[in-house]
Order: structure tokens, then C-alpha cells, then sequence
């Protein structure tokens, strides 16, 4: 029999939920509730959103991270721009970051907790609430969330979506709800740039607009366009630090989980990468030459607005939906809690005057984008978003409200199991990791002093006071956002995929 305790955390559970997803209230209709509140004084600005995959934060031109990769589009919008230094997902995965781009919410508030999940019906997009403030709306590229399949989403007057992640060469596309393939060796992100121009130029000019372009690359396996294949043929990547412990005396690998090393020998390690189909340099050459597509997707965007004079109206944001790892702890791929996965590019371009700084260091997240574009549409932010406006920062301001620390995690998956449940806070000096069902240690970086996260100081008693105040405010904000309700998933039909144990179930 289930005990009143019981009963009452399920029903509190069930009220949560619904505060942060429920459908409309009875006696309300989906539009009555789609209409926000204005902000006084503002006039809606029109707004083009860029998304890319599996960007990393420092991998562009200007940050000198990568000698040889040239990215002027990119260079041009954070020196004429903003750029967003501290940009974070609050899951570095595919499917949980894009549905809180769209929702504004926590994965354990959106459900979408891995690349299999369902979005719920209920979940509202910040499209939706445009689309009914007069927006004329647009999707282009990867949807990718739980559904395999490119079916028009709400919120969207036009739409034209691969499917799942799609390919890179002659793709297949659902134009408003009608499939089409696309022969003759199209390349997908030259597609997808095409069509935005295109929707551009040929929209109704009587109303604001939104456009979200969502691309596939730099998603593995990375497919250069063919004017680009080779252009870094003769260049070398730079090892990280961590990538090979046996050469760095300071890197305190004693204090390394022992899941990280395992993973090393695996499909998301260097020592067995994708088990064994390719080798890192060619790795790392193709990616920077799959990036420069998405680069000149940027300057065609930017070319047309500005080409059609709407550039002083229109603010344009450059992201990426998760970081990538290129051998930093032996790892490659993302999902865990280490800078190079959880740190995004996010760059800022346009308005005329609405940008203020060339450079921000607050620290912005993915669940910020929706509550921010609202406000350049001149709407406050609905109640069930996590995330906040940053347009006052964008606007000079320097809020002394602003968050001072942000959360991350991520929940282990059936398909690459090697990565456990990773919670994670990080201040603007410390990251506190917890794993969450393992036998293993967690993990404790002053980032300012160690941004390699080479020295692990969960055992110095020094840090001991860091590591318990971070660990009690991971569980603090857990409790608060009603986070302790971890999301199962069913575990998957068929073999398993991880080669030490395939074909076991």
C-alpha cells in the first residue's frame, strides 16, 4: 500500500510538472494563453537565430585556438558585435540542448533527456508566443528531438527540416509537410543557406520576423563541402595537455575518474575512436573543414540583411547547441561536465544600437536565448521558463542580479554507455562534477588557475569547504526546480553497441 508521503510527493511531482508544462487552463484557449504581457516602451525587433552542432567555444578564427582555421563571418560578429564569452548548455547533448533553446527549461523540466526522447505534446516553443504576437516565423535544418522524423513543429509559418540528423550530401527535406529529396550532390548546409536567403528575400515584409536556422555541421561524421575538402590537409593539430597524461608530469591523472580513463579505449576516446574507423589528425582536419560551410552560412545571411537594409532592425545570434571535446582528458564527442563540452560559441550582430559591449563575461546559457529573444520582441517572459533575459547586458547594463553560478547535467544513455549521470556547477572560479550512480570520484577545478582541469582537488583538504558549500548548492537548485524526480527512459531494444561488451543485452 502506498504510505500519505508517498502519495503527497507524487502529487507535488504531478503540480510541478504542470506549472512547467500543462496545457491551457480550462476555460482558456491556446491563444489566450499564448499572448504575453508587452513590455512597455520596446518595438519588436526581427530576429535570425544560427545554430550549429557540436561547435565548440574556441574553435573561430579570432581566438587564435586554432592557428590555421579561418573564419571571417564568424571574426565579424564578435569584433563588430558581441561575443559572449561564457556561453554554456545546460546539457552538452544534441536533442536536451535544442529543446532548451526552445523551451527556455531544464531538461528535467522538458523531459527531452537524451536523443531518443519524446518532447511532450504540452511543451510550449518561444516561437509560438512570436507567431501570436504577429511574427511571421521560419524553421530551416535539425530539429532533432526524439522523433525521427522532420513533420512541421508549432510555432512555424514555413518549414523546411531533415530528418533525425539527415546527411550531408542530397538530402531529404519536409517542405511544409511534403517530402522532397535533393539530388546532384547538394550539400546540406549550402542547402539549408539558400533556402534562409530565399525566405529572406520573399517574406511579407508588413510584419517582424523570426528565422531559425538550425544546421547539421558540425555534427560527425564531419563531410566537408567539396570546395572545401583539403584545404587543411597540411595543417597539424595541437594536442591538449591532458590528451596524453603519460607526457605531463602535471596532470594528476591518479585523480581522474577511472570512467574517464576506460573511456579512452572507446567509441568517444582517442585511443579507440569510433572504434577504430578513423584516426585523430584526420579527425580534427575534418571538422575544421566541415566548419568553414557553416561560416560562409553566416555571411550569406548577414550579406542579405544588410544587402536589403534590414540589418539595423534585425539582431542576429551565432550559437553552437553543445561544446566538443578534441582529446582533453583522452576524450572526444561531448556529454560530460569539462569545459570543452559544456562551453558554447554565442555571438551577437545587428540592431543598430542595441549592442553596447564588444565583449561579455557574464555567464549566459542556452535556456537564456528564448526568454532574451522575447524581450527584442517586446514580450515578458512566460512563468515557466527557467532561463532570463539577457538584453539588458547586451544593452550595457550590468545587472547586479545576475546569476553568479550555472548548472549543468546530463543522464546516462543506452547508446553509449560509458558516460555515467553527471551533475555539475561551475562558479566563475570553481566547477564541482558529482556522478551519480557509480562507484568513483568526483571532481573539484579552480578553472581561473587550472583551465586544463589537470588537477583534480576533490581530495585537498584545503578545498574541502568549496567542495561541500558546491555539492549542497548542486542539491540546493536540484530541490528547488523540483529536479530530484530523475528521468527514466526505457532502455532500448537490441544488443548492446559499446564494443567491450557487444552483443550482450
Amino acid at each position: 500500500m502506498i504510505n500519505q508521503k508517498t502519495k503527497l510527493t507524487s502529487l507535488l511531482a504531478i503540480l510541478l510538472t504542470c506549472l512547467f508544462s500543462c496545457t491551457a487552463p480550462e476555460g482558456s484557449t491556446e491563444a489566450d494563453v499564448l499572448k504575453l504581457d508587452k513590455i512597455e516602451g520596446t518595438e519588436p525587433m526581427n530576429v535570425v537565430f544560427i545554430l550549429s552542432d557540436d561547435h565548440r567555444y574556441d574553435f573561430m578564427g579570432f581566438t587564435g585556438k586554432v592557428p590555421f582555421l579561418e573564419t571571417p563571418n564568424m571574426d565579424k560578429m564578435a569584433l563588430e558585435g558581441t561575443h559572449i564569452e561564457n556561453a554554456f548548455v545546460t546539457t552538452s547533448l544534441c536533442s536536451p540542448s535544442r529543446a532548451s533553446i526552445l523551451t527556455g527549461q531544464f531538461s528535467h523540466h522538458h523531459q527531452v533527456v537524451d536523443n531518443q526522447s519524446l518532447i511532450p505534446d504540452s511543451v510550449r516553443f518561444f516561437p509560438q508566443y512570436l507567431q501570436a504576437a504577429g511574427y511571421e516565423t521560419a524553421f530551416m535544418g535539425k530539429w532533432h528531438m526524439g522523433e525521427h522524423h522532420a513533420d512541421p513543429r508549432k510555432g512555424f509559418d514555413h518549414w523546411f527540416s531533415l530528418k533525425g540528423q539527415g546527411n550531408y550530401f542530397n538530402p531529404l527535406i519536409n517542405v511544409n509537410g511534403e517530402e522532397k529529396t535533393f539530388g546532384d550532390s547538394t550539400y546540406i548546409t549550402d542547402l539549408l543557406t539558400d533556402e534562409a536567403v530565399k525566405w529572406l528575400e520573399e517574406r511579407d515584409g508588413s510584419k517582424p520576423f523570426f528565422l531559425y536556422l538550425s544546421h547539421k555541421g558540425v555534427h560527425a561524421d564531419f563531410k566537408p563541402a567539396p570546395r572545401h575538402q583539403g584545404v587543411y590537409a597540411n595543417e597539424k593539430p595541437s594536442y591538449p595537455p591532458t590528451m596524453y597524461p603519460e607526457k605531463n608530469p602535471d596532470y594528476n591523472y591518479d585523480d581522474v575518474p577511472d570512467w574517464v580513463k576506460n573511456q579512452r579505449n572507446s567509441w568517444h576516446g582517442v585511443d579507440y575512436m569510433y572504434h577504430g574507423q578513423i584516426n585523430f589528425d584526420e579527425f580534427y582536419q575534418l571538422y575544421t573543414e566541415t566548419l568553414l560551410s557553416v561560416d560562409e552560412s553566416i555571411g550569406a545571411v548577414l550579406d542579405q540583411l544588410e544587402k536589403s537594409g534590414q540589418i539595423d532592425n534585425t539582431l542576429v545570434f551565432y550559437m553552437g547547441d553543445n561544446g566538443f571535446s578534441f582529446g582533453e582528458h583522452g576524450l572526444i564527442d561531448k556529454r560530460q561536465a569539462y569545459e570543452e563540452s559544456i562551453r558554447v560559441p554565442l555571438l551577437v550582430y545587428g540592431g543598430k544600437d542595441v549592442l553596447k559591449q564588444q565583449k561579455v563575461k557574464q555567464m549566459i546559457q542556452n535556456i537564456d536565448i528564448g526568454p532574451t529573444i522575447l524581450a527584442m520582441a517586446g514580450l515578458e517572459k512566460p512563468e515557466n521558463m527557467d532561463g532570463e533575459s539577457f538584453l539588458p547586458i547586451l544593452n550595457g547594463q550590468n545587472p547586479t542580479d545576475w546569476r553568479e553560478r550555472i548548472y549543468y547535467e546530463y543522464f546516462w544513455e543506452r547508446p553509449f554507455p560509458q558516460t555515467p549521470t553527471t551533475y555539475a556547477v561551475r562558479t566563475g572560479q570553481y566547477k564541482f562534477i558529482r556522478y551519480h550512480g557509480i562507484w568513483d570520484i568526483n571532481e573539484l577545478y579552480d578553472i581561473q588557475n587550472d583551465p586544463w582541469e589537470m588537477n583534480n582537488l576533490i581530495r585537498n583538504p584545503e578545498y574541502a569547504d568549496i567542495s561541500k558549500e558546491l555539492r549542497q548548492d548542486l542539491f540546493q537548485w536540484l530541490e528547488e526546480t523540483n529536479g530530484m524526480q530523475m528521468p527514466l527512459k526505457t532502455d532500448g531494444n537490441g544488443p548492446r553497441f559499446d564494443h567491450k561488451y557487444r552483443g550482450t543485452f
